[in-house]
């Protein structure tokens, strides 16, 4: 393993196990303030419950993915030093504005987990509001960090090669941001109540009586059939500044190779990077070029055209991103369901076989989220900041960087069993309701 794969290799798992903790992070709060808010309206004391059994939940999760998060900011500064060096005026203020929120959002989890019998049921309640506003805001801004990488903007080069000119709020409202931010936040709770909903699930097969279990999962399934239909929306604004920005990473993403109007949209197939084509692909003719730009007969750019040394990983990326559309469809198909049996039952549908669905998909949003996130990754290669500065040129030449990449991927799982023993204490012991 080469020192560059193995520094990308150590900030990917970091990114991936931080993902998991973070997207929880900033989804379980919605769910507990909406909890809290039912208990408010109607006195009905297993919303409470439910509110400060998730409360737990997100206190535990925010404790590991601040952990995480602090790892990840210094492997910025020591697997990417020239990385940080160059572009660090430009993207400071999103970190430093995440970490503003980072602290209002401790504060505000002290007061909603202490300050039950101390506050007024009101400002109870906007401490919750505080955490669910403030963990949304922290994500956003580390988002706008990422966005900017993919569409820089915010600065001009000199002929030096400094960096001159530098507007961080230009940076943070780079071209790709508000789709990325909006897309990421909807993922966030998407995921996190498809996973509580799974958990409910299981714990009703049972005992489909048991009132916490079926408000619980009767909260969680709406929070995240919404978020589900609206998932599809924010992604076509995201795919938008991917065409209209980074036509090779729309390339890479659908494995079109042949610069063409009337561009298909492939799903599934298996890039051939040698060969220059796609095995196996179900093609839907022009359904690209609509989506990218809007107009059946707009020409859509292919990877034949990029020289092959300023092409991404071609196999991965399309295969992630497959991935992702199919976690996507998947929760869909389960929301529809849902949404069908619970006008036939009016109520909540607790079917065994439906129970079995929500359980099966409950893991769907976190796959998607990881799957979307290595493809818009890997689709920015050979770039970590399109169209300035290569991944190679920003590594740090320190050698034998196999042995830290080993160390935190066992330190990760450590960390990670600890966590979920946890969080298996806390939410699969079921009160008596």
């Amino acid at each position: 393993m080469t020192d560059l794969l193995a520094a990308r290799s150590q900030m990917a798992m970091s990114l991936a196990f931080h993902m998991v903790f973070a997207t929880a992070g900033i989804g379980l709060p919605l769910l507990m303030v909406i909890a809290e808010g039912l208990w408010l309206r109607t006195t009905d004391g297993i919303w409470l419950e439910l509110a400060k059994r998730w409360a737990k939940g997100a206190a535990i999760l925010f404790a590991v993915g601040a952990v995480s998060g602090t790892v990840l900011s210094f492997e910025l500064g020591l697997l990417w030093p020239r990385f940080m060096e160059q572009v660090g005026p430009v993207i400071g203020l999103p970190f430093t504005l995440e970490g503003f929120a980072f602290f209002f959002e401790a504060i505000c989890l002290g007061v909603y987990l202490y300050g039950w019998d101390r506050v007024s049921r009101t400002a109870h309640l906007m401490a919750g509001v505080g955490v669910l506003v403030s963990g949304a805001l922290s994500g956003a801004f580390v988002v706008t960090a990422n966005a900017w990488m993919n569409t820089p903007a915010g600065f001009r080069v000199a002929a030096d090669g400094t960096l001159v000119d530098i507007d961080p709020w230009a940076a943070m409202a780079n071209p790709s941001s508000f789709g990325q931010v909006l897309h990421m936040t909807v993922a966030a709770f998407l995921a996190t109540a498809w996973l509580v909903a799974g958990i409910h699930a299981w714990m009703l097969r049972s005992d489909r009586t048991n009132g916490f279990h079926r408000r619980g999962l009767a909260l969680a399934l709406v929070v995240a059939g919404l978020a589900t239909m609206a998932q599809p929306l924010t992604g076509h604004v995201v795919g938008h500044a991917v065409a209209h920005y980074q036509p090779v990473k729309l390339a890479a993403l659908e494995a079109h190779w042949d610069t063409q109007q009337r561009a298909p949209f492939v799903i599934g197939g298996w890039p051939d990077e040698e060969a220059e084509v796609t095995h196996y692909g179900l093609e839907i003719p022009g359904l690209l070029s609509w989506l990218a730009y809007g107009d059946v007969e707009a020409e859509v750019v292919g990877l034949s055209d990029i020289p092959p040394e300023d092409r991404p990983p071609v196999a991965v990326t399309h295969l992630a991103y497959q991935i992702m559309l199919g976690t996507a469809g998947g929760m869909a198909v389960t929301t529809v369901v849902g949404g069908v049996l619970a006008l036939r039952r009016r109520g909540l549908p607790d079917q065994p076989r439906f129970l079995a669905l929500v359980m099966a998909t409950a893991p769907l949003g976190i796959v998607g989220i990881e799957a979307g996130w290595t493809a818009t990754e890997v689709g920015r290669q050979p770039w970590v900041v399109t169209g300035f500065m290569r991944t190679a040129e920003a590594v740090t030449p320190v050698p034998h960087l196999t042995v830290p990449f080993l160390l935190f991927s066992g330190l990760y799982l450590l960390l990670g069993v600890v966590t979920a023993v946890l969080l298996r204490r806390q939410f699969l012991s079921s009160p008596d309701a």
